[in-house]
């Protein structure tokens, strides 16, 4: 027996995939040894254990703020060319580049998705924009 909405449509409807990688571009870019800058990435969704593991970190007992660190360099799976990312590649990013990191974790572990809606502050009018998007000027 198939069972069917209140608009006479069936219940099962087509569903997307569910995403759990999401590419970003970074403000300033992470500039490794040999000068070279790392810009596009990408970061998985979050488990339990991405979130419960840095917990038991010495770095982050001594230093709760150093919690955002160990997890980022858990989720993000690619950053330009590198090899791997860790901690250690985290934690030599500028400032506003982990600024950024962690609202576009937030935002894809709370949100599902990368955009968030705003408001003009001139003349109000509401629209979505792209927070994994290009570097500011770029379309």
């Amino acid at each position: 027996m198939r069972r069917e909405g209140s608009a006479g449509t069936p219940q099962h409807r087509q569903q997307e995939p569910l995403r759990t990688e999401f590419a970003f571009e970074l403000p300033r870019g992470f500039v490794d040894e040999a000068g070279t800058v790392h810009r596009n990435g990408a970061m998985r969704l979050a488990t339990a254990r991405d979130e419960l593991l840095p917990l038991r970190d010495i770095r982050v007992r001594e230093n709760p703020a150093y919690l955002s660190v160990v997890l980022l360099g858990r989720v993000i799976t690619r950053l330009g060319t590198l090899p791997s990312v860790h901690d250690g590649t985290v934690e030599n990013m500028f400032a506003s580049d982990l600024a950024f990191l962690q609202d576009f974790y937030r935002q894809i572990n709370a949100e599902g998705h990368t955009r968030a809606a705003v408001a003009c502050p001139h003349c109000e009018e509401s629209f979505e924009v792209e927070l994994a998007g290009s570097r500011l000027g770029e379309s």
